[in-house]
């Protein structure tokens, strides 16, 4: 589990309470119920609004994940992949269905799959990449849910804060309670900022990076069960996976380069 957006609005929150107190306010003076209702509930309608349902049910069902973080890591997939290329190499291709049992990637199950099924190395390429798009599309499609939210919110607040203006103006034979209407009317537009820059926008960053790392461990896959599928002998194939992860090459040069990998000659040992 990476920590890093648990830590982050913990801090970013924790900063804004060590502000509130050094001044000498009062949390409960933000915590109207009111101008939080409009802007939380009227930007993540407005939001639903931009796409379709089975949007905001994606984004709701990758909310967990930008949490929780990436649980695979380069190293243990690239040490994997070399594994499989062991059993490759000493038993034949065939040997990798055993491993299907144990392996939880479903994506490199599949590869695993079709190389014991003996599909064509141009057609595995097709098929990976085409796991690799539909990933990254539906990475996409939850990361902009929460960037429309945090686009939205700050302007959803300061309808929030007209609103409340508007009931002020029509109490201004009330002076003595003016300062207090006033400060309320504003806490429309420090939710829609606050919720925009705190929850939003960090969670919809997140989950776009979560989704690039995502793509490239995909990527990273793709180039070593081809290259396991050539009979490439395994420490060749390990050293061009983290030859991969040290230089961070984009997805699609990936893609665009995981044929020529794997129709290269094998190295000999």
């Amino acid at each position: 589990m990476d920590p890093s957006l648990i830590l982050g609005l913990v801090l970013a929150f924790g900063a804004l309470l060590a502000m509130i107190g050094i001044e000498g306010a009062s949390v409960t003076a933000l915590l109207l119920p009111a101008p939080m209702i409009l802007v939380f509930g009227g930007t993540i309608a407005v939001g639903i609004a931009t796409g379709t349902i089975r949007d905001f049910l994606h984004a709701i069902k990758a909310l967990p994940r930008a949490f929780r973080g990436d649980k695979h890591s380069a190293s243990s997939m690239i040490d994997k992949i070399v594994g499989h290329a062991e059993k490759a190499r000493s038993e034949g291709l065939l040997a990798l269905e055993q491993s299907l049992v144990d392996e939880k990637d479903p994506f490199l199950r599949q590869s695993l799959q079709s190389i014991a099924d003996g599909v064509d190395a141009e057609e595995l390429r097709t098929l990976m990449e085409d796991e690799i798009t539909s990933a990254a599309a539906r990475n996409r499609t939850a990361s902009k849910f929460y960037m429309t939210l945090g686009g939205f919110a700050p302007t959803v607040g300061i309808v929030g804060t007209v609103v409340s203006l508007t009931h002020v103006l029509e109490n201004l034979d009330q002076p003595d309670e003016l300062g207090h209407m006033i400060a309320a009317a504003f806490v429309a537009t420090l939710w829609g900022l606050l919720s925009a820059n705190f929850i939003w926008l960090p969670i919809g960053g997140r989950l776009q990076r979560l989704g690039e790392l995502e793509v490239e461990r995909m990527t990273l896959v793709m180039e070593g069960m081809l290259a396991v599928q050539a009979g490439s002998p395994p420490q060749f194939v390990g050293e061009r996976l983290r030859a991969l992860v040290a230089h961070r090459p984009t997805a699609k040069s990936n893609r665009r380069g995981a044929g020529q990998g794997a129709a290269d000659p094998a190295p000999t040992s």
